[in-house]
C-alpha cells in the first residue's frame, strides 16, 4: 500500500491513496479547511468498524436501512497529544434488529476484523456500545 501528502498552504495538505483516491486535512488552524490527522483517524476507526458491522449484519439477515457510528476520543493534554481512549457507539437502524446479532456483530469488528481498532488498540483504550432502532 502506498500514499501521497503535499503540501497545498499554510497548514492545508491533500493527500492520495494509492488507489487514486484523494482526501484534504487541515492541521487544525483557526480557519480550518478540513479534519486534522487526527480526526481523519478517529474517523478511519469508524470507517473501519462500520464496514464490517454492517457486512456481519446483512451475512446474519437482518433488515438493517442503516448503521450510525457516534465517536468519542480522549487525547493526551500534552505533545505528543495522541489517544487515550476511543469509544464506538453504533445506532443500527431497520426492521427487527436482533439485538444478540448487533452486539455479535460489533464484537466480531471489535475482536477480529477491524484492522484499524486492533492496531490502535496497542496504545488506546477502545470500548463500544450499540443500540438497535425500529424503522
Amino acid at each position: 500500500m502506498k500514499a501521497t501528502v503535499d503540501w497545498v498552504a499554510n497548514e492545508t495538505f491533500i493527500g492520495e491513496s494509492g488507489s487514486g483516491h484523494t482526501i484534504i486535512m487541515d492541521g487544525n488552524s483557526q480557519d480550518s479547511k478540513a479534519p486534522s490527522p487526527m480526526e481523519m483517524v478517529l474517523m478511519s476507526v469508524g470507517g473501519c468498524s462500520s464496514v464490517d458491522v454492517v457486512s456481519i449484519l446483512k451475512k446474519a439477515r437482518q433488515q438493517v436501512d442503516g448503521v450510525k457510528v457516534e465517536l468519542s476520543a480522549e487525547r493526551r493534554e500534552e505533545a505528543p497529544r495522541y489517544f487515550t481512549k476511543i469509544h464506538l457507539h453504533f445506532i443500527a437502524t431497520g426492521t427487527a434488529i436482533n439485538e444478540k446479532h448487533l452486539e455479535r456483530a460489533v464484537a466480531l469488528s471489535a475482536d477480529k476484523y477491524c484492522s484499524v481498532a486492533l492496531m490502535l488498540e496497542k496504545a488506546v483504550e477502545i470500548t463500544h456500545s450499540f443500540e438497535a432502532v425500529e424503522a
